[in-house]
């Protein structure tokens, strides 16, 4: 549904896939909405589409009706992916022939959510910088891994955008607005939307360990920091005692203290909550999975997440895998 008139000189089209997430839409939209009303005037204009031209059902169930379907915009407007759940089914060849076709017309096209897969789908951010959630980081890196993927909320790379999704994609419209309109026009959008402090590319999307953990411990918050960029070569216990200077019982004592679990518990948890989300979130073979998270034995690597999640990798991933997948699992 188009608004706020013809006359708007900033076009944007948010094109919704199934299972969109709704807080990230309405971060996006909601700021072009208020810059129009804060400047007295159209500065912007927007349309909904799907592939279909029929209403989309958006992650949390609630429908959201559309104008159109794919068909063509002008070449100056901007395209905005909203994604969400399940994001490789929803992202179909129709999808992804339409954003190839517009990105030829030169049209800038961003990604929010987990909008940002279906751009790498479609080949259009080869040789650019982007982002995507930090749940579904490590599955496109694994999916494209020419790609230069950051942890900023947001990226704004030439005629590419992505987004984190959540909030982020206020602190990416308010900047786009900056760029186009001013930032006094920008600042007094955040203020109507009492946002206090707009972030810039330079954020990232994760609480520091220290606030993710509940705890303000520089050498715990290292050790952790080292086993999160290690997953699929995992650090012993004595090179991790080492990185901070302590000895592995002392280091064994620290966990314990604050963590209530050994390193090495804790180093399996963060290396299993990764393989799960390559299961969930991508095609890899399970061996595959396995040899990313640091397992070098698909039965140890089952035996593992069986006893940390109740449930085999196979099952996980709601597939039958093949008689010898069974009888590693």
């Amino acid at each position: 549904m188009s608004r706020s008139g013809d006359a708007a000189r900033h076009q944007v089209v948010f094109l919704l896939l199934e299972r969109f997430t709704l807080m990230a839409y309405a971060a996006a939209v909601e700021p072009l909405r208020l810059a129009n009303r804060v400047a007295g005037k159209p500065l912007y204009s927007w349309k909904l589409v799907s592939e279909s031209g029929t209403a989309v059902t958006c992650s949390n169930g609630t429908q959201i009706a559309v104008s159109e379907g794919l068909d063509d915009i002008p070449n100056d407007a901007m395209i905005v992916v909203c994604g969400g759940l399940d994001v490789q089914r929803t992202t179909t060849p129709a999808i992804l022939s339409w954003l190839r076709k517009r990105a030829r017309h030169g049209n800038t096209i961003g990604g929010i959510c987990t909008g940002a897969w279906t751009l790498a789908k479609a080949g259009l951010l080869d040789g650019h910088r982007a982002t995507i959630h930090w749940e579904n980081h490590d599955a496109l890196i694994e999916d494209f891994p020419e790609i230069d993927l950051t942890k900023s909320v947001f990226v704004i790379h030439g005629k590419r955008l992505t987004s984190a999704g959540g909030t982020a994609p206020l602190d990416m419209m308010l900047t786009l607005i900056t760029n186009a309109e001013g930032s006094d026009l920008a600042h007094a959008v955040a203020d109507q939307m009492i946002y206090s402090s707009i972030r810039t590319n330079r954020d990232t999307q994760r609480l520091s360990i220290p606030a993710r953990i509940g705890v303000r411990h520089p050498k715990l918050a290292r050790v952790i920091e080292f086993m999160e960029n290690h997953i699929e070569d995992p650090i012993s216990p004595s090179d991790l005692a080492n990185e901070v200077d302590m000895s592995t019982r002392q280091l064994e004592r620290l966990f314990r203290r604050y963590l209530n679990r050994s390193p090495k518990r804790y180093y399996m948890e963060l290396r299993l909550e990764r393989a799960r989300n390559l299961l969930m979130q991508t095609d890899m073979s399970v061996i595959s999975v396995a040899l990313a998270t640091g397992f070098t034995s698909p039965s140890h690597f089952s035996k593992c997440y069986r006893a940390h999640y109740d449930t085999t990798p196979y099952r996980e991933r709601g597939t039958h895998g093949s008689e010898e997948e069974d009888d590693i699992s």
